[in-house]
């Protein structure tokens, strides 16, 4: 699988998907039209974010979608909730994408796996082709789930 880095289990704060989403967001309000000819386009690219996270040392669970890198070693990913999103089916709200570069690729064997993150975390937002995502980590490790 895959492992990088070191990092103070006790400087981490664990965080979880339902942690980054606001309490009166609603995903399944489209926050645009709709476009019809584009069926894998992003809901709510613009989805509002929570700061309390912001400069903060945490770990995220999650899938890798592989950005740049090479054949072996993976630099910049989004990390998402649920295998597939942005790659099988449309992307989630930007609220539930993370935008990952690492200090140093890590390798990535299987797509399917889910992992933690850790590293530094921010919402400084980060849009693509392929998706808009409402937060962006300095990734330090990657660890198994």
């Amino acid at each position: 699988m895959l492992f990088s880095g070191a990092v103070n289990a006790s400087d981490v704060k664990e965080v979880y998907w339902e942690d980054l989403v606001p309490p009166d967001f609603n995903e399944l309000a489209p926050q645009q039209a709709t476009d019809h000819n584009n069926k894998m386009a992003q809901l709510q690219p613009d989805a509002p974010v929570v700061d309390i996270y912001n400069g903060e040392r945490v770990k995220v669970p999650g899938f890798i979608v592989p950005l740049e890198g090479t054949a072996e070693l993976t630099t910049e990913f989004l990390l998402v909730p649920f295998f597939g999103a942005c790659i099988h089916v449309p992307p989630p709200p930007s609220n539930q994408i993370v935008h990952v570069k690492m200090n140093e690729g890590v390798p990535v064997e299987n797509l399917y796996d889910a992992v933690w993150v850790e590293g530094i975390f921010s919402t400084t937002r980060y849009s693509s082709d392929l998706a808009a995502a409402g937060y962006s980590m300095q990734g330090e490790a990657v660890h198994p789930y």
